[in-house]
């Protein structure tokens, strides 16, 4: 079971780095990755892990430049939106669809990875992580298939499937469920409440005044295993 420090990402005790697999990810599930990158690439799939473990400040720093327009900002078709034409409550909405709230990311808990399939492209080409990168004709076509029919033998999941009017569909996300579930349901308003509360997070006060419905929609709102998979152990 994860701290309430791991939880929010204010801790790193619960994450070790792993140079053969050019990331650091939960001390517990980088044999499962091991495995399941063996797997893809026996399928013609070279699995490029080009996210995982997050601290908390790193996604404190993503969401505040993205507030002040620093960085990008879409809305949910992927448009350019101008920040400074925003009110805070709809910076703080169009932020919510690409990027979690700091304390919030499931990418705090070490067990999530956002992957590429490098044999796809050149090696000079720098992923986007666009729904476009990921559909029929893009370059990583496949990787929207093999997971579905794979993933789950090695204890993945996509929490990001679905438009479920939160969080946008997410074909390169994926999941270690014997963590990540416990986690999710141990992540409780009131923690992340306290964790906000206390940072430097711009529109914070807008986020506190509705955290209750930001946390139903973007943070639990996710897709879950399929049913009958097991959240304590990888099936066989």
């Amino acid at each position: 079971m994860l701290t309430s420090l791991e939880l929010t990402g204010r801790a790193r005790s619960h994450v070790q780095e792993n140079p053969d697999l050019g990331c650091v990810i939960h001390r517990d599930a980088g044999a499962a990755l091991r495995e399941l990158r063996a797997a893809a690439r026996a399928d013609g799939i070279e699995l490029e892990i080009v996210s995982a473990f997050r601290p908390f400040e790193r996604q404190l720093t993503i969401w505040n430049e993205k507030y002040l327009g620093i960085r990008p900002l879409l809305d949910r078709h992927g448009n350019p939106l101008d920040a400074s034409r925003l009110d805070e409550r709809a910076r703080v909405e169009a932020i919510l669809v690409w990027s979690a709230l700091p304390g919030a990311s499931r990418h705090h808990w070490g067990t999530d990875i956002d992957v590429i399939d490098r044999s796809a492209v050149e090696a000079s080409y720098r992923p986007r992580l666009t729904r476009s990168e990921c559909a029929a004709g893009g370059p990583f076509e496949r990787l929207d298939a093999w997971p579905a029919g794979h993933a789950e033998r090695f204890g993945f999941f996509r929490p990001y499937t679905s438009d479920r009017g939160g969080v946008q569909p997410e074909p390169w996300h994926l999941s270690y469920a014997p963590i990540a579930v416990p986690a999710l349901a141990a992540l409780t308003v009131e923690l992340l409440a306290e964790t906000i509360a206390s940072s430097a997070m711009q529109g914070r006060e807008q986020v506190l005044a509705r955290l209750e419905e930001v946390y139903e929609r973007y943070v639990r709102s996710v897709d879950s295993p399929r049913p009958g998979f097991s959240p304590t152990t990888r099936p066989a």
